[in-house]
């Protein structure tokens, strides 16, 4: 199972504690420090649409209105911190954000 998030996110920082704890074979990809492909970013948009972007984010609200209007994928290449996060990764199944739902889907 992979995390794809950034290593100081909150959340991603729960989700792997949360994971690893229930003895889960799980890892952390920093978006930011590693990099995150294209095509990963192709299958995520797929799935997700626009929810995949953070729009309450301060990288968001920093961005000239301009490259606000960008394509997404584009956008998340060049601002990886723009992605809504955590997103994990598990065989077949994706899910975006962590909460109890997610944390019962993923663990069920």
């Amino acid at each position: 199972m992979k995390i794809f998030g950034l290593k100081n996110c909150d959340k991603c920082r729960l989700a792997l504690k949360t994971l690893l704890s229930s003895g889960v074979n799980v890892s952390l990809i920093d978006v930011r420090s590693d990099g995150i492909s294209v095509e990963q970013l192709e299958r995520f948009y797929k799935k997700f649409g626009s929810e995949l972007v953070n729009k309450r984010s301060t990288t968001w609200r920093n961005l000239p209105e301009d490259e606000k209007v960008q394509d997404i994928i584009p956008l998340l290449v060049k601002y990886p911190t723009l992605m809504k996060r955590p997103i994990i990764n598990s065989n077949d199944k994706i899910e975006l954000g962590w909460d109890n739902d997610v944390e019962r889907r993923i663990l069920s």
